[in-house]
């Protein structure tokens, strides 16, 4: 198996840890961390806001975080310490967050005065049964959130780095654009632009599909209501009995079901923190919570909850008001904010209150 030799001497972008070991097994020396799920939390386009807008965002999380058990943090891309040496390989599956980190690496670079000349862009599709944890699919998923490059095998990879050529300027281009829309607080030049579609990524339909899950939902009658997100938790919770995430999580229903879509591209540990969010959020909480059946090393057991009766009526009849909710960065926004008031409309499209 040859070794290209672009591998040793590059500077290799992986958004996710399998990816990164893989690519140091194989011989790498110069890898660069963005292993940062991008599909929820707030995102900015100046490099410093984007870091302590995550900062602050971790900081209100009780049960997830932005470094390893080593203490390394996931996102090293903004890193004073990197080392940039051309040419620079950038590894990206099919995955929605490697997608939205693809674009954020491209305006990066260009903003380090980095070429598009000097970027390989080394791409794969997503493939299922190489992991255990992974079997194929009875469906496929309707967001793919967990297809990486290390699901391939290292022949597959070498062979598509000593293919990999710049992308044209103007693919780059669009790139960098997506990622200035994503971050921006206004969000409807993004939502247009994936409802329009773009030429080279196709992979906007999904993402916009997934995002408006998140954004509470207005009736062609005026009505507010939960976003689909937020819909699913409180439809799954119980008025009589108490439940762990875990428990929400592996329901067996349909609403389990399209949870667990949601959630494979959230995480396990956001369904938690949401479900804290709501339990402390008004003086009369939608969810109202208890110490679960383990201590806090086990995030996803260690509390129970249970619907209240002002959690059924926010369920069964909507809000009354968008900050009936607790708050959700999204992108460059928030969903519920009062200053940010946007609402999901019938037909998909997003609408200012």
């Amino acid at each position: 198996m040859a070794i290209p030799p672009v591998l040793l001497d590059a500077t290799h972008v992986t958004f996710d840890a399998p990816t990164a070991e893989r690519l140091v097994k194989l011989g790498a020396a110069n890898i660069v961390r963005a292993h940062e799920q991008l599909i929820i939390g707030p995102s900015r386009l100046v490099p410093a806001e984007h870091i302590r807008a995550r900062e602050a965002w971790f900081s209100s999380c009780e049960q997830c975080s932005d470094s390893d058990d080593a203490g390394e943090a996931w996102d090293q891309l903004y890193s004073s310490d990197l080392r940039w040496v051309p040419p620079v390989v950038v590894w990206a599956a099919e995955s929605l967050d490697d997608r939205v980190n693809l674009w954020r690496a491209c305006s990066y670079l260009r903003s380090l005065g980095i070429q598009s000349s000097d970027v390989l862009i080394v791409e794969f599709e997503c493939v299922y049964g190489t992991m255990k944890r992974f079997p194929e699919p009875p469906r496929l998923p309707p967001f793919d959130c967990s297809g990486s490059v290390a699901h391939h095998a290292d022949e597959v990879l070498l062979d598509r780095l000593d293919k990999a050529r710049p992308w044209p300027a103007e693919r780059y281009e669009r790139a960098v654009r997506l990622w200035e829309r994503y971050a921006d607080e206004n969000p409807l030049p993004f939502v247009e632009s994936c409802i329009a579609g773009v030429e080279g990524f196709p992979e906007l339909a999904s993402l916009w599909a997934l995002l408006s899950c998140f954004f509470p939902r207005r009736t062609t009658g005026g009505a507010l209501r939960l976003s689909r997100y937020d819909d699913l938790i409180l439809a799954i919770l119980s008025v009589e009995e108490w439940q762990t995430p875990v428990r929400g999580i592996c329901n067996k229903s349909q609403l389990g079901e399209d949870l667990r879509d949601l959630v494979s591209c959230t995480g396990d540990l956001s369904l938690g923190d949401r479900l804290v969010q709501w339990a402390k959020h008004g003086s009369s909480a939608a969810v109202e919570s208890a110490p679960g059946p383990k201590p806090p090393e086990y995030p996803l057991l260690s509390k129970v909850y249970r619907l209240t009766e002002r959690g059924v009526r926010l369920r069964d009849k909507g809000l009354d008001q968008l900050t009936d909710a607790p708050n959700l960065p999204i992108a460059g926004t928030e969903a519920y904010s009062a200053s940010a008031p946007w609402v999901l409309l019938e037909d998909g499209r997003l609408a200012r209150l």
